[in-house]
């Protein structure tokens, strides 16, 4: 016996696909009572729409989608990750080019960390490319204060537990001494907050500065800080498309947008 699937994609999906918000803020949206669908207002996510269908949020009608882009950007330090900040404090948004489209972060990096962070204006890959399961690995250049040694690092690469909350093994590397400082490389495959700063304090080291190098196989390169560079969209439909859960690095080399 046949079922009859309804046509069309779900709402939140939808509204994600036209760069307004995640799926999952998308469905806030709906629940809040924000959004309507041929004149009526809906409170549930579960409605399936179709192009033929007006759906309309906070008052103004979406946009038609577009097509899902990907963008790499170098975060200086000192901006939060939000698109407004409680603390009136200056975020990534009032920083980027103005001639760059409604995007969203994927992930965050916290106030004091810089370094590489992917925006995209679908809310479906920003969903993607955050999801546990993807388990694509982050590297940074992280400075601590101190004199780590193997002996003290090792219990991260087993994976500690901090406040009841698990930490995955992360991949630690001693880099070089410099003063009483030293370098380190840490491989990562999980964003909880604060995670690395976290770790650091509970084997006796202090991060004093935190640079993101990589998010599974975009680079930060040589980009300046502050500066935006989109991925070639081939590239990224076939790093999107892998489904391994560490694709093979492709550097994108396409043309640069500075910030002034």
């Amino acid at each position: 016996m046949e079922q009859n699937t309804p046509k069309g994609d779900r709402i939140a999906k939808v509204i994600a696909r036209a760069g307004l918000a995640s799926r999952r803020d998308a469905e806030r949206m709906i629940e809040a009572g924000r959004v309507t669908v041929n004149g009526k207002k809906i409170n549930s996510p579960a409605l399936n729409v179709t192009a033929k269908d007006a759906i309309v949020v906070d008052g103004k009608p979406i946009s038609e989608p577009e097509e899902a882009r990907l963008w790499m950007y170098h975060k200086p330090t000192g901006l939060v990750t939000t698109t407004r900040d409680e603390q009136g404090r200056e975020t990534i948004f009032d920083n980027l080019p103005p001639e760059l489209p409604r995007v969203l972060s994927v992930g965050r990096l916290d106030l004091n960390s810089e370094g590489l962070l992917l925006l995209t204006n679908d809310g479906a890959i920003k969903r993607q490319l955050e999801l546990p399961s993807t388990g694509w690995l982050r590297r940074y250049r992280v400075r601590v204060k101190g004199t780590p040694t193997p002996e003290m690092v090792a219990p991260l690469e087993q994976g500690i537990t901090l406040d009841r909350e698990h930490f995955q093994p992360m991949t630690v590397t001693i880099d070089r001494q410099q003063g009483s400082n030293a370098w380190l490389t840490i491989g990562l495959r999980e964003g909880k907050n604060r995670e690395i700063r976290r770790a650091m304090e509970a084997v006796g080291l202090a991060v004093n500065r935190l640079i993101r190098i990589s998010y599974g196989p975009f680079q930060l390169g040589n980009l300046k800080a502050g500066d935006v560079e989109e991925v070639r969209r081939k590239i990224m439909r076939d790093q999107l498309g892998l489904g391994s859960p560490e694709p093979q690095t492709s550097k994108p080399k396409p043309k640069r947008r500075r910030n002034t």
